[in-house]
Order: C-alpha cells, then structure tokens, then sequence
C-alpha cells in the first residue's frame, strides 16, 4: 500500500481508503458482524484512511468504525462529517447558511461523532455538503477556527455537493480549508479543470469518492442485476436505463486494461490515483 501527504494537513495516508457509508446502512442488508471483520482487513492490508459520516446510520457507521479502530493498535486516520441540519442532499442554491450549519449545531454533531467514535480527537472534521455562496458568511469560519482550537479536531473539509467540483472554490480561499472530498473517477474528470489546480496551489488535500462510479467500474453492474431492497442505488443512481448506460461505457472502457493483468476496477483506480492533487 503506497501513502501520500495529504494536503498540508501532515497525515502520510494511505493512496486507498475505506469508505464507511455501506456499514451505516443504505446499501442493502446491513451485516454487523461482516462489517468489523472487513474493517480490520483493510487495516492489516495497510489502509489508514477511514472515512465515514454522522448520518451514515445516525451514527452506527462511527461506532462500528470506533471499535475497530481503538482495537487495532494502530495509527489510523478517521475522517467523519457534519450532517446539514435541514437534512438536504445536495446543498440547494438559495439555502441560508443557518439553515445547514449553525456554529451550535455544528459543535454539537462534533461531540456526538466524538462520543460515537469513541476517540480523543477526529482527524478530519468535514461539512457534508456546500454551497460556496456561504463562503462570504463569517460564522462557519469561527465555527472552524473553535472546532481546531478546542482541540476536538485536527483539519477540516468540504465534502464537495455531487457533479460540483467548482462550487467550493471561494472557500477555499482563506486557507482554512484543509481537505475537499470529490467524486473523480474516469467518467467524471471536471475537478482536474479548477478544483485539483486550486487545491495544489493552496496545499489543500484531496479525498477522492465514488473512484469506481459506486460499482459501475467493477465491471459488477449489468443491464440485468438487482440491486437488494434498501439500496439507494436502486431508486437513484441506477434508476431508469442507467444500469444499461453504464454497463455499456464500462464495457468500452476494457482497453485500459494493462496487458490484459488487470481488473476493470484496478484500471479505473490506476487512473484515479495517476493524478498529482490526488
């Protein structure tokens, strides 16, 4: 397992890490027992970046990612995020900023996560989505100057709206932003046009998601697959022909395999982690 330097943050961490949505739930049946075990292989493997969310589960994701992280022994870097408090996915344009991330609000989930997690300090705080138009807006600022003041969390990010790579650009500014978290996979390279510049420029770290389009480069997604009950997938990104749409462009993409050796998944992840911001 390679390790970069994330950012200027001072974390050597690990090029792959562990998303921890599926073990909230929401991906299907969710698997207590499978869940931990997947965890500490990933660790024995080398990762050491686990990123996970307050409202992956309400907080079942942090526990069960707390337990196997406080059991490893360890040094392990956990990134976690601030629901917004209107529980709106992506941020909507015209949305106040008190109605997403209110400085009292946003502490309190911090001291939640923290009591889930069961750890002295988050390694990387993150608002779960953004709006740059809030960038002008004094109060989250001194809600992040308090947050690593306090010591309750060491850098803090953006986890960056969906398909949106530029609209974090002005928050990125006054350099308290430490990391963004970007969907970048080889079928959507928007963030290398600004975003990855901006973040090379300003020493900001980049937390890549969905580097295998959630499943549609695993080469797993066919026209016919089913997805389980309580997949988000199925109603959203999968809903429709997509699955059909997307079966067809991985398909297509087979010519990226080295000398024949690789999986579609390891050329995809090949690709994602060529580039330098990553």
């Amino acid at each position: 397992m390679q390790k970069r330097q994330l950012g200027k943050t001072g974390m050597n961490v690990s090029e792959i890490g562990f998303g921890a949505w599926g073990i909230g739930g929401g991906w299907g049946e969710r698997d207590d027992l499978q869940a931990p075990a997947a965890l500490e292989r990933a660790l024995e493997l080398g990762v050491n970046l686990i990123d996970t969310a307050l409202a992956y589960g309400e907080g079942h994701s942090e526990r069960l990612v707390g337990e196997v992280v406080r059991s490893s022994g360890q040094e392990v870097y956990v990134a976690t995020k601030v629901p917004p408090k209107n529980r709106v996915w992506p941020a909507q344009k015209g949305t106040p900023f008190q109605d997403a991330f209110p400085k009292g609000y946003v502490l309190e989930c911090t001291e939640r996560s923290l009591s889930h997690l069961g750890l002295d300090r988050i390694d990387v705080q993150q608002f779960h989505v953004w709006d740059d138009a809030w960038a002008t807006e004094d109060e989250w600022a001194e809600t992040v100057r308090e947050l690593k003041d306090s010591g309750m969390v060491r850098p803090f990010g953006i986890s960056i709206n969906d398909h949106e790579p530029e609209n974090v650009l002005a928050a990125l500014e006054p350099g308290l932003v430490d990391t963004v978290q970007v969907i970048y996979n080889i079928f959507e390279q928007r963030p290398e046009e600004k975003l990855f510049p901006a973040c090379e420029r300003l020493g900001v770290g980049v937390i890549v998601r969905v580097p295998l389009d959630e499943g549609g480069l695993t080469g797993a997604i066919t026209p016919d697959t089913e997805l389980e009950p309580g997949d988000w997938r199925a109603e959203t990104y999968f809903a429709g022909d997509r699955k059909r749409q997307v079966y067809e462009r991985a398909k297509a993409l087979e010519f990226l395999l080295h000398d024949g050796v690789e999986t579609l998944a390891e050329a995809a992840l090949r690709f994602t982690l060529s580039h330098p911001a990553v």
